[in-house]
């Protein structure tokens, strides 16, 4: 079982599941991989009861990269790694 610290923010009307990946995320996985992991935390997070759509973060250098639905990215882009990391608030377990 993997355990995730999560941001669960309710913003714009709607709610939001914000998960923080460790940046060897973006070296090891190739993007049609990401979509994968985004999908599997979708329905992990459906799972436990949370509503809300996943986006998930990850630091490649000092910036930060993140997969959303295309309706967040502005709002995402908006946000630093510090601000999320500010905003953890819960745990996901995964099986």
């Amino acid at each position: 079982m993997t355990t995730y610290k999560i941001a669960h923010i309710h913003e714009q009307g709607q709610d939001l599941i914000i998960i923080p990946l460790d940046e060897r995320f973006d070296y090891s996985t190739s993007d049609e991989k990401k979509a994968e992991v985004a999908a599997y935390l979708q329905r992990c997070s459906t799972s436990a009861g949370l509503k809300g759509h996943v986006v998930i973060v990850w630091p490649v250098g000092t910036q930060m990269k993140f997969l959303a639905p295309p309706a967040w990215h502005s709002f995402v882009r908006s946000l630093t790694l510090d601000m999320i990391y500010g905003l953890l608030n819960r745990e996901l377990r995964c099986d």
